[in-house]
């Protein structure tokens, strides 16, 4: 029996178009022509995805699905050096995303913010704040 092996995020998406417009201005690379499908997939990097299904989509085989309110869940950037940090998180507010944390320079070593995409799931940014090692390295 072959194990499990992780390679996908799913996210439930109002408004295919809006989110792909987010996710473009985030960087990532969306397919062309895939705002008006149900299903989009874009790649996040080597062997993982996101998957970003309409409301009506996931309607269409679980009768008893419920859209989340807030988003739930998040995708985390690392951003090279702290201002990177602040660079992307004001190109996605400039580009109309909602700030959910300023950056700042947390408590566990890294510059960090967060913003929301249009279906309220965070965008996390994040580097090592010079001369910290960060948890986990």
């Amino acid at each position: 029996m072959t194990q499990p092996r992780f390679n996908a995020i799913g996210f439930a998406v109002a408004d295919m178009a809006r989110s792909l417009e987010f996710y473009r201005a985030l960087g990532l690379e969306v397919p062309d022509g895939a705002e008006s499908a149900p299903h989009a997939e874009i790649p996040l990097a080597p062997g993982v995805r996101l998957l970003l299904d309409t409301h009506e989509t996931i309607a269409a085989f679980d009768p008893g699905f419920t859209p989340a309110t807030g988003g739930h869940g998040s995708l985390a950037f690392d951003c090279g050096d702290p201002a990177g940090v602040d660079a992307a998180y004001e190109r996605m507010i400039a580009a109309g995303a909602k700030s959910h944390l300023e950056p700042w320079d947390a408590f566990w070593g890294q510059r960090y913010a967060v913003v929301l995409d249009p279906d309220g799931h965070g965008v996390d940014f994040y580097a090592a704040l010079p001369g910290v090692t960060p948890p986990g390295s």
